[in-house]
């Protein structure tokens, strides 16, 4: 079967700062665990940082108008988009954005009986599983109801082999997550580090076709300036 046609362009955003980063990295500096309230992830919004960040992306987004924009459905990848959005349009982009369409494949990686917990409240509530986890490594290492970073790249794969979301030979925009810019990062490149990568918040990564079959990663996890 021929590898279907691929973008002309690639870019994926990872969210501004949400309520949960802060809360997540306040634990990790402090070695005390943390847990967010059943089913809270999705709808965990932006901090006022965050959405600082998402409004900076702004001058960048008038710049690189994308074709087609595709949008992880939870809260903090939509109020990202929303913020990117509207500080483009008070800037008189060319041509005008095109509205947006939210994607399951976009979501977050989903941690089973773990979702809303950061490592320190793994280790605490079960330390077989975080052992577990670190002897797998988070590529393969699959939570209990949940998806390992190979999961989350299948469905990354197949969101790009679909024309109706991702548009061959067009500028595409993705809004999204840590683990879906690094599956992406995967799925392109063919890379699989011992540890992911790491994906500032508001940054943004990019690829454009290689003239071959493929698509040339040109920047990953950089905030724009200007």
């Amino acid at each position: 079967m021929a590898e279907p046609a691929l973008p002309a362009e690639l870019i994926a955003v990872r969210h501004g700062q949400s309520t949960a980063n802060v809360l997540f990295d306040r634990a990790r500096a402090t070695g005390t665990p943390a847990v967010l309230p059943p089913g809270a992830d999705p709808l965990v919004p932006l901090t006022a940082l965050g959405r600082e960040q998402a409004a900076g992306l702004g001058r960048w987004l008038a710049r690189a108008v994308p074709d087609a924009v595709v949008v992880s459905p939870y809260v903090r990848a939509r109020q990202t988009w929303a913020a990117m959005a509207d500080a483009a349009g008070r800037l008189g982009c060319r041509p005008p954005l095109p509205p947006p369409v939210l994607d399951e494949r976009l979501r977050d990686r989903e941690m089973g009986v773990f979702e809303g917990h950061d490592a320190n409240a793994i280790r605490a509530r079960d330390p077989g599983e975080a052992l577990r986890r670190e002897r797998a490594g988070e590529w393969t290492y699959r939570p209990p109801g949940g998806e390992s970073l190979s999961d989350v790249a299948a469905r990354v794969r197949a969101l790009l082999r679909d024309p109706a979301a991702v548009p061959p030979g067009r500028r595409v925009l993705l809004v999204a997550h840590d683990a879906v810019v690094v599956a992406l990062r995967h799925v392109l490149g063919g890379e699989t580090p011992a540890q992911p990568w790491p994906v500032p918040n508001a940054s943004v990564s990019r690829w454009v076709a290689d003239g071959g079959s493929g698509l040339r990663r040109v920047e990953f996890g950089v905030r724009p300036v200007g």
